[in-house]
């Protein structure tokens, strides 16, 4: 983590807290693993605090860390850098992941009322024209709103749940879900109506892509459902670009029969000749959905209050499983 983004995570009110709690290593050791101060300093650590760019927490590391009993990621996954082998040696793991999904579910929830209003092809013709819409600029069935919208969700992740909670606060939507792991008792806590991914992809006017990239997954927003969304459905994608066949996808968005918000794509990003960059019905973002300025420092404010549970000898409110590892992003 750069000293700058370490300053980002860590902001001075949540330095403090941190420097209270523990005995705190040269933060510049952190992209250094293999130095001789770092694997010094690896001897003597009870708790790695991580995050966004960390070399990988593997075999060898966990070798030259005798006393490790904790590692405590400021960011999202976990998956990216921390071998199964943490877990093997009793080690405990907590990530920041909750704190992530929020700024990530508010995008998603501006893409979805956006999106739906068709914000961004009829911005784009106001911008061009200089002059105020007609009812002939889109076609009819292109019309949505946001009234009685039905909203389908793909993957009841910490995203995906808090976007469910924030569409049925804020908008007048009926949501489907579909999660192969909720349950009827679980989706009716959550006031959703579960469903199969074919009914939920032919009969949602947004489609709303939450799941996390695994081998399942990949390519689960296929040629073939796709070709069942109806004229006019929006997609909208903040989880991996390998969920959703991008080439496939590229046929019905050039043609105008879909319209996208996509934060992420495969490949990302995409090449510098791509249709979708000068599409009218299609919005791209750099995957910037998840956190952003100063909303990177809820990640640091939850990474120190997971360590002063730990100090405690308490568990951690957002504790990672090795269970959990196939099914999260």
């Amino acid at each position: 983590m750069s000293p700058g983004l370490l300053d980002d995570v860590f902001p001075p009110p949540v330095r403090a807290r941190l420097e209270e709690t523990a005995e705190l290593l040269d933060p510049s050791l952190i992209s250094e693993f293999d130095s001789p101060d770092a694997v010094r300093a690896l001897a003597s650590a009870e708790v790695l605090l991580t995050g966004w760019g960390c070399p990988p927490v593997d075999a060898g590391l966990l070798e030259r860390a005798p006393r490790l009993r904790a590692v405590i990621h400021a960011a999202g996954t976990v998956k990216t850098f921390l071998s199964p082998a943490a877990f093997d040696r009793g080690i405990t793991v907590s990530s920041a992941a909750a704190a992530n999904a929020v700024p990530v579910a508010e995008y998603t929830l501006a893409a979805i009322i956006m999106g739906a209003k068709r914000v961004f092809p009829l911005a784009g013709l106001y911008r061009a024209r200089r002059t105020h819409r007609t009812g002939a600029d889109l076609d009819r069935q292109h019309w949505l709103g946001t009234h009685g919208l039905t909203v389908g969700v793909v993957g009841a992740s910490r995203i995906g749940r808090r976007v469910i909670e924030l569409l049925r606060v804020v908008l007048d939507a009926e949501v489907l879900l579909y999660d192969p792991y909720v349950g009827a008792a679980e989706a009716e806590l959550l006031g959703v109506t579960r469903t199969d991914l074919d009914t939920l992809v032919a009969t949602s006017d947004v489609v709303s892509v939450h799941a996390p990239d695994t081998p399942e997954t990949r390519g689960i927003i296929d040629a073939r459902r796709i070709g069942l969304m109806r004229p006019g459905t929006l997609l909208v994608n903040t989880a991996r670009g390998t969920l959703v066949d991008t080439e496939a996808l590229t046929g019905h968005l050039v043609s105008g029969r879909l319209d996208a918000v996509l934060d992420v794509t495969a490949p990302e990003p995409l090449p510098a000749g791509h249709p979708l960059w000068d599409l009218p019905n299609v919005f791209l973002t750099p995957h910037l959905a998840g956190a952003q300025g100063n909303e990177v420092g809820r990640l640091g404010a939850l990474a120190v209050e997971e360590l002063t549970r730990y100090a405690r000898g308490e568990p951690f409110a957002h504790p990672v499983h090795r269970a959990d590892l196939g099914r999260i992003a």
